[in-house]
């Protein structure tokens, strides 16, 4: 393979450094493998063709090479200089393929010759390292190489134009790169809350070769330099504005008392007790799940020493999920019309029981539910679909008139399931084709309000699951025959206890899937859908907030899912409605297993 003969690569498999002892084996680095593989890159040989120093260029960028050294070397002096590796990644379904002209003895003789780098674009990181899936498009590049004089002054065959960034294939960018969730503020709240909402970034999995900062310190950067453009109209950050790392600063790791101690510079020192605690809070949410210890306690040090501290259990109040006591029951509508609970546990296999009040009665029949997540109340579909109800599921009564009714002629074209946003607010659409909306009653409560949704293009709203935050809603949409997942941000703009509220800034969530049929969200920034490729079979995956593919992948397969219900802690069993089977559970690490052979409209509260 002529890339090899440009760049030398060493694999090691579960170890972060060259070994002294056993073979050295070349391999390709876009091959798929585990993220402990370790890529190294070598320097271009002398003579080296052209094609090999665009292989070996391209080669060494899936190298964890520091700032890139070895890899600019196959640049001329100039565009080593300005190369720009940290600006973006391009991210193509398989390693990039190069066309180019065969160089025979007269065309060695030329100054200067191109190579065409081509592929299929599936993403793009930017450089506030946000991820952004895409339609499979083609992605070509242009690689322009003259010859320049080495250190010998022998001419040498170099690149000269290079587009910033890297270019990497889906299995190298998964292998150098992971998924972390940082944590801001959601803005527009009332009532004195203070809620944190992810806001998903990628960072290398080992050593960053531009800042030769670990994981975690990467992390704590990017949180330092605030949300990302898509979220920082709905979350800011506590932190003092010019807020940074101390310099030098490229190692955390929490002591042998799990206390993590992230020294800051002089601009943190402006931030007063409280707002300094919700500053630790960030960082604790933010880096509990990423180091291999476990974070208890955040202590933050500005310049003139120990600014703040504060432990996990006393972070927990700034969790989105804070308020509801973390629900673990499932509902569902029976046979009968009636809303029923199978009672909180981690095995999802409690006896159902009707819910108190007159959803439990049957006195109105029923087609779907969604429970508010502290459980008190609970809204309901009627079984043609026409009238949204809300009512009580702690107290009896009667059963009071519909909130949002809908004038469609067709079922179909009536009201989707509800769903509860986690600051109690009640979600609905209405399909009608004469008048669609998507309908928001505050607190479950008074007048519905027409949100608005731009940049639906045609589409129609069958389904809606809002986050825990209440800042972000996923939306399936179908339109030409096929219904795909988006994902929106939830606005709100003006007094506080009567905001006007918009759907902004739609992005696919799912580009991969051409067609999604349950949706569900499964912690603080990840979904489990439901959906097939083109041409392809039923799946169960999960997805992150920002659409990318989940490490957890796909999920055992499961036949004919109409529906699934996830809880926002992820140790309790995903739920699923299937066709056959009836409502089945998936627990960590076990099989799928059937819970009910009857019932329709499983939900977690939310």
């Amino acid at each position: 393979m002529s890339a090899l003969l440009g760049c030398g690569i060493v694999v090691l498999a579960g170890c972060g450094s060259m070994p002294v002892t056993g073979d050295v084996k070349a391999v390709d680095a876009s091959q798929a493998g585990d993220s402990q593989v370790q890529v190294y890159a070598v320097p271009p040989r002398e003579g080296a063709e052209p094609s090999e120093v665009v292989d070996g260029f391209l080669e060494s960028m899936t190298s964890d090479d520091p700032d890139f050294r070895t890899t600019r070397q196959y640049l001329t002096k100039e565009a080593g200089r300005a190369w720009r590796p940290s600006q973006g990644t391009t991210v193509l379904a398989k390693a990039p393929n190069r066309s180019g002209p065969s160089l025979h003895d007269k065309e060695r003789k030329n100054a200067e010759t191109s190579y065409t780098l081509t592929g299929e674009k599936v993403a793009a990181v930017d450089e506030q390292s946000s991820y952004q899936p895409l339609a499979p498009t083609d992605y070509s590049q242009t690689l322009h190489l003259v010859r320049e004089n080495g250190a010998d002054g022998k001419p040498e065959w170099r690149i000269d134009i290079v587009p910033d960034g890297l270019v990497l294939g889906q299995s190298d960018f998964k292998r150098l790169y992971r998924s972390v969730n940082k944590y801001y503020f959601a803005t527009g709240l009332t009532d004195g809350q203070s809620t944190l909402v992810a806001d998903p970034v990628y960072v290398r999995n080992r050593t960053d070769p531009v800042t030769r900062m670990d994981t975690a310190t990467q992390t704590v950067r990017t949180l330092l330099d605030g949300p990302t453009d898509w979220l920082r109209p709905v979350a800011d950050s506590r932190f003092p504005t010019g807020t940074a790392l101390q310099k030098r600063v490229t190692s955390l790791a929490p002591d042998d008392q799990n206390v993590l101690r992230v020294p800051l510079n002089e601009k943190a020192d402006k931030a007063g007790p409280a707002t300094c605690r919700m500053m630790a809070a960030q960082v604790l949410f933010t880096l509990r799940d990423l180091t291999s210890a476990r974070v208890e306690r955040v202590e933050l040090e500005g310049g003139r020493g120990r600014l703040c501290s504060l432990n996990s259990d006393e972070a927990e109040k700034f969790a989105s999920d804070n308020g509801s006591g973390a629900p673990d029951s499932q509902y569902f509508v029976d046979g009968d019309g009636r809303v029923l609970r199978i009672p909180g546990n981690s095995k999802g296999s409690g006896d159902p029981e009707p819910v108190t009040g007159p959803l439990g009665t049957g006195a109105v029949v029923m087609s779907a539910v969604g429970v508010a997540r502290d459980e008190q109340s609970a809204a309901a579909v009627s079984a043609n679909q026409q009238n949204l109800y809300v009512s009580s599921t702690v107290a009896e009564g009667e059963l009071a008139p519909p909130v949002v009714t809908s004038k469609a002629k067709k079922a179909a074209d009536r009201l989707s399931p509800p769903s509860w946003d986690g600051r109690g607010d009640l979600w609905v659409a209405d399909r009608d084709p004469a008048n669609r909306r998507l309908l928001r009653l505050a607190k479950g409560e008074g007048k519905p309000q027409e949100v608005t949704v731009p940049n639906l293009d045609g589409g129609r709203i069958e389904e809606l699951r809002l986050s825990a935050d209440g800042v972000r809603i996923a939306l399936l949409l179908s339109k030409d025959g096929h219904t795909t997942l988006k994902i929106g941000r939830v606005e709100r703009s003006g007094p506080a206890n009567a905001p006007t509220v918009s759907v902004e800034d739609l992005r696919q969530a799912a580009p991969q899937l051409t067609d999604v049929t349950a949706i569900s969200w499964s912690g603080r920034s990840r979904l489990v859908v439901v959906g097939k490729e083109e041409d392809g079979v039923q799946q169960v995956r999960y997805v992150q907030a920002d659409g990318s593919t989940s490490s957890s992948g796909v999920l055992p397969g499961v036949n004919q899912v109409q529906a699934v219900a996830a809880a926002d802690d992820e140790l309790l069993p995903l739920m699923a409605e299937t066709v056959g089977d009836g409502i089945v559970k998936l627990s960590p690490g076990d099989n799928w297993q059937t819970v009910l052979k009857g019932g329709t409209s499983l939900v977690y509260p939310g």
